[in-house]
């Protein structure tokens, strides 16, 4: 009797684990490994799901088919809602308000100008796409994690690079961060710290003497002082700024896929990786500032789920790292505070508030030491505010931008990353209700995951802070949306690895991107 049953057990699940997928054939169930409960050893029990994962979903080819074809909806609304904001862009800009137009765009609603070219690097880049569509999906699933790890961070740092060269080494690289908007303008103007951080306040207002670059101004001190210690111990040019902004904005991915696996599962993880890679925001990572903003952010991120799911031998020490690059972000950008969104749900999906003494120590350190120094971060706040309607902003409309930034989203996040997102749309509420029971897992965790990475998005349209250029903005929130491409059906993710390639290729060989 028991060998029988044994046996029957292990038909149910071979049957379960060769559920149709998109083409009506192929392993597309979802597999027990994804509702993994984090910090547990075991997958749960076929059959048994813990509170909070989401199973469901279709079971039957023509179902499957169905929810392709949804998918396939979603990405053509997304497509028609970024027509439709170039369209629009363009005959608003028709009312003049000076030589740039009223939206200061030429492309809306993306910072750019059309201009169809090859550079240096598109073989490079199409070389790169070519590899990870072809070997990505199976190379995620084969190669042990540490070693997939490194492979994702170095396969995004080829595509980063690839893609910034094809508007060659001196326009797509070294000359980046060397404008007369930028950092490394402002680099020599440093000369003693505590003078630095006791008068920077003063120097952002349209007006004041010594006025700093809009990228400055636009900033705490903690992005121009990237620059300057790197220009202290000899790294000094646009070329080493640009080497730094794409090795840590890069380093995102491999930060992306820690926190997932930590808080969803590994399979999940490992599904999301090429994805990660060959996103169409490498355009802006590489290079801008903004690139290595999220790389910091993402990294805090992580080091928080490690401490929280206690998968570190130091959780504490963990915590205390999360802190510190939580700290220092918030004094790169003040946009960056709404990452809390994303740090509770964290907590929420570990099931855990232990790091937070930690956390908050970390974070400490560096408002003391910026205040101390004599830069009082409220105070940069309200007046960059008033700056920041000094310029472009006073004549830029909300309610254009209020629905045209979450357009220019569609280029930067991809085709692929709206399915993902009408995939996790409806596993996000259930997984919600599910942590009063316990921690939600696997595919209802990546979902809330992704969740707050859309709030963020949310806070930061409707503050009316970033009209325009939040292509390259909010690359620390818009990153977090990637990982529900690990929500596809694992037979199409070549289909829609390539719909990402060719949406960046295109995008970096029609237009020149600026900031």
């Amino acid at each position: 009797m028991c060998s029988s049953r044994v046996l029957i057990a292990h038909l149910s699940a071979r049957f379960t684990a060769t559920t149709p997928g998109c083409s009506g054939r192929g392993p597309e169930a979802t597999r027990p490994e994804d509702a993994r409960a984090p910090g547990r050893a075991g997958p749960v029990a076929v059959g048994r799901p813990a509170a909070g994962a989401v199973y469901g979903g279709p079971v039957t080819a023509s179902a499957q088919k169905r929810e392709c074809r949804r998918d396939l909806w979603a990405v053509a609304g997304a497509v028609a809602l970024f027509v439709l904001a170039a369209v629009v862009g363009r005959v608003l800009n028709r009312t003049v308000y000076g030589a740039e137009g009223i939206l200061r765009l030429e492309w809306p609603p993306l910072y750019a100008w059309w201009l169809p070219h090859v550079g240096p690097g598109t073989p490079a880049a199409l070389a790169v796409a070519a590899l990870v569509v072809v070997q990505g999906p199976a190379a995620a699933r084969r190669l042990p994690w540490r070693v997939l790890v490194a492979a994702v961070w170095g396969a995004a740092m080829a595509w980063t690079w690839s893609l910034a060269l094809v508007d060659g080494w001196g326009r797509g690289v070294a000359g980046r961060l060397t404008t007369s908007l930028e950092y490394l303008q402002s680099v020599d103007r440093v000369r003693h710290l505590g003078a630095f951080l006791r008068d920077f306040t003063h120097h952002i207002l349209v007006g004041s003497p010594d006025l700093w670059p809009a990228h400055v101004a636009g900033h705490p001190p903690g992005a121009l002082l990237t620059f300057v210690g790197l220009d202290r111990i000899g790294l000094a040019g646009g070329a080493w700024a640009a080497a730094w902004c794409i090795t840590v904005g890069s380093s995102l991915t491999a930060a992306v896929m820690v926190t997932v696996r930590m808080l969803c599962g590994e399979a999940l993880a490992r599904r999301a990786a090429p994805f990660l890679v060959l996103a169409p925001a490498a355009v802006w990572i590489g290079v801008s500032a903004d690139g290595y903003f999220a790389g910091v952010a993402a990294w805090a991120v992580a080091l928080l789920a490690l401490a929280a799911t206690r998968r570190t031998r130091a959780p504490r020490l963990t915590a205390l790292g999360a802190g510190l690059l939580l700290g220092w972000a918030w004094y790169l950008s003040y946009g960056l505070t709404v990452l809390v969104v994303l740090g509770a749900a964290v907590l929420l999906l570990a099931r855990s508030a232990r790091p937070l003494p930690y956390v908050g120590v970390g974070v400490l350190v560096w408002v003391v030491a910026f205040t101390w120094g004599g830069f009082w971060w409220p105070d940069g706040y309200t007046t960059l505010v008033e700056r920041y309607y000094q310029g472009a902003a006073k004549v830029r409309p909300y309610g254009y931008f209020l629905w045209a930034n979450l357009a220019a989203q569609v280029a930067s996040v991809g085709l692929a990353t709206v399915a993902g997102l009408r995939r996790a749309a409806g596993a996000v509420w259930p997984a919600v209700r599910g942590t009063r029971r316990a921690a939600p897992a696997g595919r209802g965790a990546l979902a809330v995951l992704v969740a707050a990475g859309l709030g963020m998005v949310l806070l930061a349209d409707v503050s009316g802070m970033s009209k325009a250029e939040t292509e390259r903005i909010w690359l620390p929130f818009a990153v977090w949306l990637l990982p529900a491409c690990a929500l596809l059906p694992a037979r199409t993710h070549r289909r829609w690895l390539a719909a990402q390639a060719v949406l960046a290729l295109l995008v970096n060989h029609l237009l020149l991107t600026g900031w």
